[in-house]
């Protein structure tokens, strides 16, 4: 098990709070709650050990397409694929969109 928090410069505004997944074998439960500042602030909570380069990645990657909305996020991970977890971070992200 490890736990760890990661912090990126956010390139929108949202507001709201969304859930998505759900934490089991092989998946993971993304909660965000919108924030007013410009950062996005993540938690991550997952079974795989050494996995900060793959979220930095998988983050660097959101950030490069416009997509950090300010925030705080949780993560809790099972061991989900990067598609996974791209999908889920993207299911809140979107759920609120539609808040604003």
């Amino acid at each position: 098990m490890e736990q760890f928090n990661l912090t990126f410069l956010a390139t929108s505004q949202a507001a709201g709070k969304a859930l998505a997944g759900v934490v089991s074998s092989g998946d993971l439960e993304v909660l965000f709650d919108a924030g007013s500042g410009d950062m996005l602030e993540v938690d991550i909570t997952t079974s795989v050990n050494n996995s900060r380069a793959r979220w930095e990645a998988l983050f660097g990657r959101l950030m490069q397409l416009g997509r950090l909305p300010a925030g705080k996020m949780l993560i809790h991970d099972a061991g989900a694929t990067p598609g996974v977890a791209r999908i889920r971070i993207e299911q809140v992200f979107e759920e609120v969109g539609y808040a604003t």
